[in-house]
């Protein structure tokens, strides 16, 4: 009965990894060989564990990858002008800790978002927070936001994020306001958290694809200049990926 006691009561502190190592603890029938520090510790150890691995299952459900990324399965043998040196180095997510961004260009199926999940994925692992945003969806939702009153509410949240994704960058022309709305993400994460933005636009074309020249000036300065920059090459690898569940590396 002492032992039913005290797994409700670890239950109801929320000691599931504590709760259910006690439990296989209960099953094994020498484990009274053990010092009572010693089964304390295998105890303590299961709570941190499984403390570690909830908190990432909610990084990586709050990050909202499109796509099954990691940095482990990478291609580096197509031709794209891939570096695996500076890979490995972003890996390391020294970027992150000095707020660094990272831009990634090319044209169409070159695996820029790929590598932008994989970096995310990789920030979660190792304790960062991310989220993955289609920039013009993004945009379109701040719209709403404006007539709703959740617009500050969404720019909080987006200031917060160790790593913000802003993929499909320059798919549309950007409008004044459309401007404004970037400004401002961008004006509360330099020099305090990291961006990736993906593009097929070259960086050089940017600034001509948003309306106010002077505003662009601002935010481009605020995302390109402390940033890693990656430019692919190549043809599309979509068609090497015949299955649609699997994403491209």
């Amino acid at each position: 009965m002492l032992h039913h006691s005290t797994l409700d009561q670890l239950e109801k502190l929320r000691f599931y990894g504590m709760a259910r190592a006690l439990r296989d603890q209960l099953s094994q029938p020498d484990i009274n060989r053990l010092s009572f520090l010693d089964r304390l510790a295998l105890l303590l150890d299961c709570e941190t564990s499984d403390r570690e691995n909830r908190a990432l299952n909610m990084r990586l459900r709050r990050a909202k990858l499109h796509q099954i990324a990691c940095m482990e399965e990478i291609d580096y043998r197509t031709a794209r002008e891939l570096n695996q040196q500076q890979m490995l180095q972003l890996a390391c997510c020294d970027w992150i800790r000095r707020h660094l961004n990272v831009i990634l260009t090319g044209p169409t199926g070159t695996g820029k978002s790929y590598l932008a999940c994989a970096l995310a994925h990789k920030a979660c692992l190792e304790g960062f927070t991310a989220r993955n945003h289609r920039l013009p969806r993004l945009l379109e939702e701040l719209t709403l936001a404006r007539a709703d009153g959740r617009y500050l509410k969404i720019l909080n949240a987006l200031k917060k994020l160790d790593v913000l994704v802003l993929d499909d960058w320059g798919f549309t022309a950007l409008t004044q306001t459309q401007q404004e709305d970037i400004f401002q993400i961008l004006g509360d994460r330099i020099q305090k958290r990291s961006t990736i933005a993906t593009s097929q636009l070259p960086v050089e074309h940017w600034h001509q694809a948003m309306a106010n020249p002077t505003m662009a000036d601002a935010i481009l300065d605020r995302l390109i200049q402390p940033a890693y920059r990656i430019e692919l090459e190549g043809n599309s690898m979509r068609k090497q990926f015949t299955n649609p569940e699997k994403s491209m590396p």
